[in-house]
């Protein structure tokens, strides 16, 4: 490696601590620059300025620290930051996690070059969110809409099938929207099976053409791991703000992620906050949240679904916690009704969108589609709670009214929220909550309007009405 090509070289290195390599104070060095640095055999490695302090210059080695020492490692500074060379001739690529090509079809010709930290969004121009996502998975569309600009999280314990569930979303959204929506996919930490389970995935249902893939797996260099979601949100600001298209942003898994910053501060001795996660946990994850938005005036949007694991499905994790105060929304996956069999297994009441007002409506989804979403929800609440108390005093003691809710619930879970891979649009979802309403009697319907019953109730249901008190089988009748 020839030094002429950098501004600046350095070999007065202090220490190597995982990751990191502490070296003597230098003039000039910024903060974020990239530098190459050099072993005692020529090989090459690169790295970034995580810290210029009086004592010390901390460099982040992306590729790890194995094979550097400190009398024969030279450290050259560029003068530049971190960058990606974006085109879009990437649709359809698949990189590591420091942005190199891993399918084997050659380098990308940029088009422009971007640093990976991004450029902040200025409030002022950032525009409501308005329209929203079709996912294909019901319970999604029509109780957690997703809106274009939104940052809405996928949260589950170990075991429970968040890939299954992430690739079908990636897979579906890709269908719904035609080629007018990328997909940017960030893998960080993922196992080799779960590479091949991805690619795979992209790859036999077409997806692969509309999407930008950037895997980082667990046995590469856990630094690599601070740079993927970074390189990914870049790639989707290219094809949102150059472009114009609608991107959604998946990562996962932020928990790995979490862990090697974990890591990077342990290596630093700095002192630890919850659970050994830095202080500094909280402003490093909004550093990749916020990302997410749509700018006033122009078109394309960056939509954000972060993956993360709970951990003995402990959903106070610090790294769930945070999470949640930061996007507006979580969708949860039930342990319990994933034992049942049911899959997608998304737990209802625990699930939240934030935004999901802002995206549905009349010339949005249907005019309904606020009230029976609320409707659903209700019912779903009562019905597992009169499952609680079935299981104490058996169903001898609930009243028909009580009845019609359960056997509701057992319909939701089994045939709402059960829907397999296969996608449903909205207008089958819609017309199946309507389908499952027709179980309870009228009278009970109080968060719908009447005009939307006479509308769209299935005709079959001339539902029911409540037994009065009193009456054999009634809550209270003898």
């Amino acid at each position: 490696m020839a030094t002429e090509l950098y501004a600046k070289a350095h070999r007065k290195i202090q220490d190597i601590k995982g990751p990191l390599l502490f070296l003597e104070p230098v003039a000039d060095v910024k903060y974020g620059e990239r530098v190459r640095i050099v072993d005692s055999e020529g090989r090459e490695k690169s790295g970034q300025v995580l810290d210029v302090g009086e004592q010390a210059i901390i460099v982040q080695v992306f590729e790890g620290s194995d094979g550097l020492d400190r009398t024969g490692t030279a450290v050259f500074f560029t003068g530049d930051i971190v960058k990606i060379g974006l085109s879009e001739d990437m649709l359809g690529r698949v990189f590591d996690g420091s942005g190199n090509p891993r399918d084997g079809l050659g380098e990308v010709y940029p088009e422009v070059e971007r640093p990976i930290t991004g450029s902040p969004m200025n409030p002022v121009c950032r525009q409501q969110p308005r329209d929203w996502i079709e996912t294909g998975i019901s319970a999604i569309d029509l109780l957690f809409t997703l809106v274009k600009g939104q940052k809405l999280p996928i949260w589950g314990g170990p075991g429970l099938p968040l890939n299954q569930v992430t690739m079908q979303v990636a897979r579906q959204v890709i269908r719904q929207s035609g080629e007018n929506l990328v997909v940017v996919f960030a893998g960080m930490g993922i196992t080799s099976r779960e590479y091949n389970y991805f690619y795979r995935e992209f790859q036999d249902s077409g997806a692969l053409a509309n999407a930008v893939l950037f895997l980082n797996l667990a046995d590469d260099a856990a630094i690599e791991r601070i740079l993927t979601p970074r390189l990914a949100l870049t790639t989707a600001e290219y094809f949102a703000f150059d472009k114009g298209r609608d991107v959604l942003v998946i990562l996962t898994d932020m928990l790995n992620y979490a862990n090697a910053l974990r890591e990077i501060s342990s290596a630093r001795e700095e002192i630890p906050g919850r659970r050994g996660y830095p202080g500094y946990l909280y402003t490093d994850l909004a550093t990749i949240y916020e990302r997410a938005g749509i700018i006033r005036g122009q078109p394309g949007s960056v939509t954000q679904m972060p993956i993360c694991t709970m951990p003995n499905d402990d959903i106070t994790h610090p790294v769930i916690d945070l999470t949640g105060y930061i996007t507006e929304g979580q969708i949860l996956l039930s342990r319990p009704l994933d034992r049942a069999g049911v899959y997608p297994p998304i737990d209802v009441l625990p699930s939240l969108s934030r935004l999901m007002n802002l995206g549905i409506g009349k010339d949005k989804t249907r005019e309904d589609h606020r009230q029976l979403a609320d409707q659903l929800y209700a019912f779903y609440a009562q019905g597992k709670e009169l499952e609680k108390l079935t299981a104490i005093i058996g169903s001898e003691g609930l009243g028909a009214t009580e009845k019609q809710i359960l056997k509701f619930t057992e319909r939701f879970e089994g045939e709402f929220l059960n829907q397999g891979e296969q996608p449903r649009s909205l207008q089958e979802t819609l017309d199946l909550g309507w389908d499952l309403l027709a179980e309870v009697p009228r009278s009970e319907l109080r968060r719908v309007e009447e005009k939307y019953i006479e509308k769209y109730m299935p005709k079959r249901a001339a539902v029911t009405e409540v037994e009065p008190v009193g009456a054999p089988g009634a809550a209270g009748g003898e």
